[in-house]
């Protein structure tokens, strides 16, 4: 048997993130006395702070806004305009990421609405490059997000975020 290749966009955690901004925020997170917040339910020797989980679930969710290119014309020097481009809309991932990591954001609707309809969209455009795929029926299926397992949730921010962005979450 042949081995099919998944093809695989590189996501924008492979590129950047708004390190300061992810910064800024878990170090909030970890103050005490920030009001109701999920480490206030109990202690956990490793928690990790839920603004670094939710920026680090997206980033590995969306594509980068290279990735189209960057597979069609691998190992070229990509021109000035669409890296200007590219540097735009990374702009604009960035700016949704700096809110969502905000704990006064963790319940915006609106906001978690347009993170969730950018995972969906990359999850479709991984689908549509891989709908030649054998098992592109069970693998990619452009309606239905893959699920996350985190074996070791410990205090389970990883589930908790992966929820909070709509991704299907188990946890042991």
């Amino acid at each position: 048997m042949t081995e099919y290749p998944v093809i695989a966009p590189k996501k924008l955690i492979e590129v950047a993130l708004p390190l300061d901004a992810i910064n800024v925020a878990c170090a909030h997170e970890k103050m005490p006395g920030i009001g109701a917040q999920p480490r206030g339910i109990h202690l956990w020797w490793a928690r990790r702070p839920l603004a670094a989980v939710c920026a680090v679930l997206f980033g590995q969710l969306v594509n980068d806004p290279s990735w189209k290119w960057e597979i069609e014309h691998s190992g070229e020097i990509p021109p000035s305009h669409l890296k200007a481009s590219w540097a735009a809309s990374r702009k604009r991932l960035f700016s949704l990421i700096e809110e969502l990591v905000m704990w006064k954001n963790s319940t915006n609707e609106i906001l978690l609405e347009k993170a969730r309809a950018e995972i969906r969209k990359s999850w479709r455009e991984t689908c549509e490059v891989n709908q030649n795929h054998p098992q592109s029926a069970e693998l990619f299926n452009p309606d239905k997000l893959p699920a996350l397992h985190d074996p070791f949730a410990g205090g389970g921010a990883i589930p908790l975020e992966a929820q909070r962005l709509d991704i299907e979450a188990y946890a042991s």
